[in-house]
Parts: C-alpha cells; structure tokens; sequence
C-alpha cells in the first residue's frame, strides 16, 4: 500500500456525537485496513465485531506495546501509555500478571458489592445536584456533575481524598496525551502520581479503614509478597485514573446523547424501568469516549482475521465505536433501542481476559446519574444545539467539552 494511500488516523467526525463515517465504509468494505496514526507510525483498524472480539479477546493479541517493532501512538518520545515501558512492576495487562489482578480486585468489583454501594452513589449525586441548582440554571452537568461524581466515588472506595480531584485529572490527562503534551511533562506527570499514592500507602499503612487500599496494603505486607511495593502504587495510579476519567466522560456523553434527541431522554421519564437499557445503548452508540476506538494490540506471530492474514510485527486497534455498529451483530444498528435485547453484548467494556474490571461500578454510576436527572430534573435540556457540542482533543481520552444544560 502506498504511504499516500494510508488515511490519517483518528479521522475526522460531522458532529461531536456523530461518529466518522470512514469507520462505516471500513467496516463494509475493508474491515481490516491500514491507517496512519498521529505519531506517524502505521497500525491497522478493524472494524468488524467478530474480529474486534478476537482481537481482545486472544491471549495472542498482547497489550504491551513496550517492545520493538511495535506502533508507537503518541506524538512523545516514548510513544504513549500504551508503548511505555514498566520499570519494576508487574504488567498488569499481561499474562499471570493480568491474571493476578482481577483475583485481587475482584471481590471489590462484584455486582452484588456493588449495589451495595448504591445509596452512597446516590447520596454523592444528590449532593452534587443540589449544588448545581443552588447555583440555578444554565449550569455545566461536566463540571457539577459528570467530573465530581465518579472522583468522590472512586476515592472513597479507594481511600483517598476526593478534594484531590483536580491533580487526578491534570496528570490523567497528561499521561493519556497523543497530540498535547510533551515527553517531559508526561514523566513529570507519572513522577508526581508515583509519589502521591506511595504517600497515600504510608498514610494508610499508618491508619487502615475500611477500603481497597487498606486491603490491598496488608496484601503487600504479607509474607506471601502478592503484591510487591511498586506493583500497589501502579494498581492504586491505575485504579484512579481508569476510576474517574472514562466515568465522567460516559455521564457527559449520555446526557447529550439523550438531550440532543430528546425523545430519549423523555422515554425514561415516562418509564423509569428503561434506565438500564437505554445505559446500555448510550455505551453501545457512543464513539467518543477513546479518541482511537480502543486498546492497542501487538501480535508476535502471523494470524487470520476473517479472511485477511495480518502478519508478526503488527499493531492492531479494535475499534470498539465501529464494531458496535456492526449489523452483523445489531440488527438496525444505528437505532437507538433501550429494548433491544443484545444490547448489553457491546464491546465498550473490552472482552475475554481483559473485560472491564470496574464495570458494574460504572453502570451503577450511569444509572443512579439517569434515574436523579429524570426524576428531579424532567424539563433537563441542552444549552446549545447539539451541533455545538465539542470533542476534546489532543488525548487518548475522548469525551466531550463542557456540557451546558439548563432546566
């Protein structure tokens, strides 16, 4: 394939909520295709909902992008998140590495744990609402609702102060750049959240509570050596960021979702039982949420993607926002359905190994967010027209700019 003929990666949209038709035609007509990515290197898209299942789903597909020969996505030197290299820590997104992680975490992050959890969700959303109206209307729902909600929560179930939510999202949003920060910002960035949780470790080691952090510290004390130092700061690093970013974004991009059609938002008004579904269609029709469509992969070895062979050396991005529209799979795609009934075996969450630890903890987030607004906020409407919504830009994590509604 000639270098002109390879298309610059991520490709442009109509509307902020629109996604880009290139990945529709892809889809039909070129499910596995080469792009070019911003760093200039090249990897290949796929489009199609069976193959992006593969792809996450085979241990032959690794998300380690440390290694040579494979794509690197950010303009950085290191190449991005994804290609940084892991400096005395397990690699959680690998292997026994991987495996280890859910068999700690998991009992956390359970369903039944987690509606647990609902009334202090609950109570943290009514608490930010209050203060939204208190503020009266038009009010921003990303600054007053969508960016606070999932911090306060992820740091209570952690065991770190929520008043801290300004740096989480400053080095977040450092440490995901593709196009916006430099390399030393970035390993400015990772030293001074590196240090933030070893601090926050020592203070909880100091005085345990009743959180994932004391736990996941006394598992490291043990003698058994589960889980060493360096390991508890990069879950804890991790479980802050993956905690708070993709949550605030999703609570965003469902109130516009359901606001710029607004039948949608009016359905769950007259029928409370559709929150559930119409959470699940927001996650399916979303295509903002990664500015790339999904986690990065590398093969060692030549492998078979429906009929194309993709050979060693490659590196592939399922991309989720195309393979949720796959007809294939959802009958009249593009319909936005709360009924549909598969609608829940999107791909947003990932799949196989690598399925979203924290999953029931954003879908409750998503629902108790619906459930309030709809009840206490029936006449919720966009500021702007949907037109004016904009993307933000420059990261791997999408989502939108400010949100303004009013009531």
């Amino acid at each position: 394939m000639a270098a002109d003929a390879i298309p610059e990666f991520p490709f442009d949209r109509p509307t902020a909520l629109e996604p880009p038709p290139q990945l529709a035609e892809l889809r039909e007509k070129c499910p596995v295709a080469h792009v070019r990515l911003p760093s200039g290197d090249v990897a290949t898209l796929v489009t199609r909902y069976d193959d992006a299942r593969a792809v996450m789903a085979d241990p032959r597909f690794s998300r380690n992008l440390a290694r040579e020969g494979a794509a690197r996505l950010s303009t950085t030197e290191d190449g991005g998140l994804f290609n940084r290299r892991r400096v005395n820590t397990m690699d959680i997104s690998e292997g026994q590495g991987h495996l280890r992680w859910p068999r700690l975490l998991g009992r956390w992050f359970t369903m039944r744990r987690m509606e647990l959890w609902r009334p202090r969700v609950q109570a943290m959303t009514d608490d930010l609402l209050d203060a939204m109206l208190a503020k009266g209307s038009p009010g921003n729902l990303s600054a007053g609702l969508a960016l606070p909600l999932p911090v306060r929560v992820i740091c209570a179930l952690v065991g770190a102060p929520s008043e801290d939510q300004d740096k989480f999202a400053h080095w977040s949003r450092v440490m995901l750049t593709l196009t916006r920060h430099t390399q030393e910002e970035v390993d400015q960035a990772y030293r001074e959240f590196n240090a933030y949780v070893s601090d926050l470790v020592d203070r909880n080691r100091a005085d345990p509570g009743d959180d994932l952090l004391s736990e996941l510290t006394q598992i490291t004390d043990a003698e058994d050596g589960r889980l060493s130092r360096a390991e508890l700061i990069a879950t804890v690093r991790g479980l802050l960021l993956a905690g708070h970013e993709t949550t605030s974004n999703m609570i965003a991009i469902m109130a516009a979702m359901l606001l710029a059609e607004r039948r949608r938002y009016e359905a769950v008004i007259e029928d409370p039982g559709l929150v559930p579904g119409t959470v699940e269609e927001v996650l399916r029709l979303d295509s903002t949420l990664s500015v790339i469509g999904g986690v990065p992969r590398f093969i060692t070895e030549d492998v078979e993607l429906g009929r194309t062979t993709v050979p060693a050396g490659s590196t592939l991005i399922p991309n989720i926002p195309a393979a949720n529209r796959d007809p294939d799979k959802f009958p009249d795609p593009d319909r936005f359905d709360p009924r549909r009934q598969n609608s829940g075996q999107h791909l947003t969450f990932g799949a196989g190994p690598h399925y979203c630890l924290g999953q029931p903890l954003a879908r409750l987030e998503l629902q108790v967010v619906l459930t309030t607004l709809a009840q206490r906020l029936p006449n919720l409407r966009l500021r702007d027209s949907a037109d004016d919504l904009r993307l933000r830009t420059g990261g791997l994590s999408g989502g939108l700019q400010d949100v303004w509604v009013t009531w």
